[in-house]
């Protein structure tokens, strides 16, 4: 039986998984968990999960959750090639070294770009505050920077010269404040390199088709709005706030 992929590609660390299994030819049936109605919040996919969060995956009787994981047990079973996620000692602690640095860096400053630009001014019926605003540019500025000289240096990947499962989740990371309207690659030309030459190791049209969903973005709060899920996140958005 193929794998079960739950996933909506609003989601970042969804679209890491999808292109990796799509790429690498990793049979898998794709089931759409509607993140805009709150399809996550629903008592059929509680009982696939009960941290009610997308990406999961399901191989028969087994379940897993957590992308990096899913990632790692794909590379894993279905042996893909070595350079995704290396069997050499050094390469594979430098691919752990940024997965293990970008939860609470590159997702979490990017992600809050995407949601401040993007969702808070229609749930808040507000501009996000130029202070809060310029502190949380100035951090996905910092990232970025540190992402340019701690990780990729002057090398075409984050490894060497192949492409890893670094560089698959750091690029599906840095999209998301891209479908929010901000060009995160103007003026930083190795940074501009860097990206185009994973959207070729990974195939421009995978990659155009994977993020189709969040460079229309602009269209997610009234999707929110149509479906009810406005109103039940609103509460926890205003708590940014006080």
């Amino acid at each position: 039986m193929p794998l079960e992929l739950f996933l909506d590609l609003y989601s970042q660390p969804c679209r890491s998984v999808y292109i990796f299994a799509k790429i690498n030819e990793i049979p898998f049936e794709f089931r759409k968990v509607d993140l805009a109605s709150g399809e996550q919040y629903g008592e059929e996919f509680g009982k696939i999960s009960v941290l009610r969060k997308v990406p999961v995956m399901r191989d028969g009787d087994f379940v897993l959750t957590e992308s990096v994981a899913i990632l790692q047990y794909m590379v894993e079973m279905f042996s893909t090639p070595d350079h995704w996620y290396p069997a050499d000692v050094q390469k594979r602690a430098r691919v752990n070294e940024y997965l293990s640095w970008q939860h609470t860096a590159m997702r979490s400053h990017a992600a809050k770009v995407f949601w401040f630009r993007c969702l808070v001014p229609i749930i808040t019926g507000a501009e996000v505050p130029k202070e809060k605003m310029d502190s949380a540019l100035e951090d996905l500025s910092s990232t970025l920077n540190m992402f340019e000289n701690k990780f990729l240096r002057d090398q075409h990947f984050i490894t060497g010269d192949q492409i890893s499962l670094a560089d698959l989740v750091a690029i599906t990371e840095m999209m998301q404040p891209v479908g929010a309207g901000l060009d995160i690659f103007k003026d930083r030309p190795r940074l501009s390199a860097w990206r185009d030459r994973v959207k070729q190791e990974l195939g421009v049209a995978a990659f155009h088709e994977a993020h189709e969903v969040i460079m229309n973005a602009a269209s997610l709060p009234q999707e929110m709005e149509s479906k009810g899920m406005l109103e039940f996140i609103k509460p926890r958005i205003e708590k940014l706030f006080n």
